[in-house]
């Protein structure tokens, strides 16, 4: 970030992209992280950190259980340089079952990325997630993946694009062939020609060639009569049947540019790095409960939206993760943990490139820092220079799934409790100890998740555990304006009540008539299956 140095607080906010990569997973979004840091000069090689020199595999996935399964099951931040601009890219578990640490994640970027695969298009994965940008209003960027390989016929994609997601298209770049025939692309923004060379495969490409428009003879002499034919008759229906970019558009959410390429190949990741650098929204201003916070506030705020453990396994460490709003932040800050009402002196900050990082002595709005801490901070919660503000937005969900844990040896029971707890301060399940027995409850949102959570445990944490089919349907945080009422129902339903890792009591669904029975029965209780977590 040297080429930054001197800048004003307005400066540095302009000159900041945070963004996430979404996708259905298998559809390259992973590959594309490590070739955006290959592109940033952030490795030297995609799987190799620069600052370790050592081959590894891939940068963005760190954890030993994504390493093992070949899947991201846990959001990752790198924080890289590019062209004097300084790009907070967080990649996101593509698989299912772990769209919670996605959502959480969408609030800490200002845009996305959205992978397709070319031969598939939209898939189920990539639905939701578009639509959790929708809702925030978000703009997006499609990079339609895999063209190396035979896949879909590029309009027929834009037009699914349009059509599922109600959303205007516009092909930034076009595709050249496809498979064994494909060539490369035309960029359509700037009018290059930009070519797949065979003999440099793993290397950054060319810039490509710069052309006097799509009949510039040139295109003739590079890809011979028939190609430069049908890539003209292709770029005129582009240009016909797709509005033109408008930067406008985009940043409101209801355009998206689409770029062709083949991120194994580094191929087309170029200009969709200059492309999310010219257009992409530089750091945005949040909203709290009570007022919008702008990023060139001079004062220092930020909110927790992700907590991870033990990425370090040898000092059983938990880092939070703060999306940084306001205010230029320096290494040894007092910040307020508004939550607690006390003061935290921020000692050892970290900048991230996944599981590698380094003291950060100072941190701009739109960054992400990394704050070691033993259980204080949670998920929701807000930091500021002393104002009481609380950052609104960040989600949390109900369990579709639920099972009892139990410690394969009787005296390692508090340890279980405790790797739980720890868990479930990271988001990454709800637990839930019952009010009458000692068993422990776990709920999430998809199946993999039980798998992966006994992993953790046996390896993390030295525990042997049993994760075994429980009766329960659901579960409900259960909330009341009325204290009264509330407390009523907790003292007649004990047996159906428990605790999750906050203190926050949640109800134990059996069925969909015990719910049903229990709001008919209480009108003036709240139900909830989606909370946001405030502090």
């Amino acid at each position: 970030m040297s080429s930054q140095l001197n800048l004003s607080l307005e400066d540095r906010v302009a000159l900041r992209r945070t963004f996430a990569i979404i996708s259905h997973p298998d559809a390259g979004k992973t590959t594309l992280t490590e070739k955006l840091l290959l592109f940033g000069g952030a490795i030297q090689q995609a799987g190799a950190v620069k600052a370790k020199g050592e081959a590894r595999r891939a940068t963005s996935d760190w954890m030993k259980v994504e390493q093992e399964r070949g899947i991201s099951v846990s959001s990752s931040v790198m924080t890289y340089d590019y062209e004097g601009v300084t790009f907070n890219l967080l990649d996101t578990p593509g698989h299912g079952d772990f769209s919670e640490d996605t959502y959480r994640t969408l609030t800490a970027v200002d845009s996305a990325v959205m992978v397709l695969d070319a031969a598939k298009g939209i898939e189920a994965q990539t639905f939701k997630l578009f639509e959790v940008c929708r809702l925030r209003d978000m703009p997006i960027t499609t990079f339609v993946n895999k063209l190396d390989r035979e896949g879909r016929d590029p309009f027929d994609i834009i037009d699914e694009v349009e059509q599922k997601l109600a959303i205007d298209v516009t092909p930034a770049s076009w595709p050249i062939g496809m498979g064994r025939s494909f060539k490369g692309v035309y960029d359509l923004i700037n009018d290059k020609l930009i070519l797949v060379e065979n003999h440099a495969k793993g290397r950054i490409p060319l810039e490509g060639a710069a052309c006097e428009g799509i009949d510039d003879p040139k295109l003739d002499e590079l890809l011979g009569d028939e190609d430069a034919a049908t890539l003209r008759e292709q770029v005129e229906m582009v240009r016909e049947l797709c509005p033109a970019f408008d930067k406008e558009a985009y940043l409101s959410g209801t355009l998206t540019p689409v770029y062709f390429g083949s991120a194994i190949n580094n191929f087309g990741v170029r200009e969709l790095l200059n492309g999310v650098s010219s257009n992409a929204p530089a750091p945005k201003t949040q909203t709290t409960k009570d007022r919008q916070v702008l990023p060139n506030e001079k004062k220092v705020t930020g909110f927790v939206f992700k907590i991870q453990a033990n990425m370090d396994p040898k000092h059983r460490d938990r880092i939070a993760f703060v999306r940084l709003c306001s205010g230029h932040f320096k290494k040894g800050h007092k910040l307020l943990h508004v939550r607690s009402g006390k003061t935290m002196a921020v000692h050892n900050p970290t900048l991230f490139l996944a599981q590698d990082r380094e003291i950060a002595e100072d941190a701009w709005p739109g960054d992400i820092i990394g704050i070691p801490n033993h259980g204080q901070l949670r998920i929701g919660d807000t930091l500021t220079e002393g104002e009481a503000l609380r950052f609104t937005g960040i989600p949390s969900f109900a369990p579709e799934l639920l099972q009892t844990v139990r410690p394969e040896d009787p005296l390692k029971a508090k340890h279980l409790g405790k790797a739980l707890q720890q868990i479930a301060e990271e988001g990454a399940a709800r637990v839930i100890k019952r009010n009458i027995g000692s068993d422990w409850i776990v709920g999430v949102v998809g199946p993999l998740q039980f798998e992966i959570l006994a992993d953790r445990v046996r390896t993390e944490f030295n525990v042997a555990a049993r994760f075994e089919p429980s009766p329960l349907n659901t579960a409900r945080w259960v909330e009341s304006d009325d204290a009264g009422e509330l407390k009523k129902f907790l003292d007649k339903n004990k047996s159906d009540l428990g605790e999750d890792h906050a203190g926050a009591p949640v109800f134990l669904v059996r069925n969909g008539w015990h719910l049903n029975k229990a709001q008919d029965d209480y009108p003036k209780l709240r139900f909830l299956k989606t909370k946001e977590q405030l502090d």
